[in-house]
């Protein structure tokens, strides 16, 4: 079994329910614009990110996919720095150092351990699996964060973060306990439909699912003891 192709017109049909509720939107007087602007914007990164992957593939370049996971990276700590009241570059720099322990560490041990990649580059395996760890952790430590600073003016830091650490793993751990009951994720669901047996595309969801785990909970509590020391300092320079 082959995957099959999906043509232009097939593809129209899948706007049908997003026209149904962006329909919805402007009835109710709630507007809609933002979800046509988010629409249109998914549609140009789509299509543009299928150009330079097939670009990045067939290039086969080491340096390449070291520039896209570094920007990747990059990227997903600014959008984590968001949910951040005060943003700083030193803000900054912790999500992105939290983040790249977490990501990079469990990008390495599922693509050189797990995967055994020759060579330990090759783009089809990293980077899908790069934006599936890194997005992960952004989330993660953005909740982590936000959490963190709303507890921290009633609470001590101890308490501060137990408290983002339980919240900021709270989806991580809905999905650990939906994953074959209520849901069949990408991966697998991709597998499955271009024909690889549903016990093999099981074996690589598990390796999914632990990645996710161990990166998003390794990249919120180094987020969380960086703040620590950074605040630790601030108080040794104002007595």
């Amino acid at each position: 079994m082959t995957m099959q192709t999906i043509s232009l017109l097939d593809l129209s049909f899948a706007f049908a329910p997003v026209a149904i509720v962006v329909g919805v939107l402007y009835w109710w007087s709630l507007g809609g614009g933002n979800a046509v602007y988010a629409l249109i914007r998914m549609l140009i990164q789509l299509l543009l990110i299928g150009y330079v992957l097939t670009y990045i593939f067939q290039a086969d370049n080491a340096l390449i996919v070291i520039g896209v996971l570094t920007m990747m990276l990059l990227v997903s700590s600014w959008i984590s720095l968001r949910s951040l009241q005060k943003k700083s570059k030193l803000a900054y720099a912790k999500i992105l150092i939290s983040i790249s322990i977490g990501g990079v560490f469990t990008l390495l041990l599922v693509t050189q351990a797990v995967l055994t990649l020759d060579p330990w580059f090759e783009p089809q395996y990293v980077i899908p699996l790069a934006g599936m760890i890194f997005a992960n952790s952004m989330n993660t430590v953005s909740l982590a964060a936000e959490r963190f600073d709303s507890e921290r003016n009633q609470h001590g830091y101890m308490e501060s973060r137990r408290i983002a650490l339980r919240a900021c793993m709270i989806p991580v751990i809905n999905s650990l306990f939906a994953v074959g009951l209520v849901s069949l994720p990408g991966m697998m669901t991709g597998q499955i439909l271009s024909g690889v047996s549903p016990l093999i595309a099981a074996r690589y969801q598990i390796v999914v699912m632990c990645m996710i785990f161990g990166s998003a909970g390794i990249s919120a509590v180094c987020y969380l003891i960086l703040i620590e020391r950074g605040q630790s300092r601030q108080r040794e320079s104002n007595p």
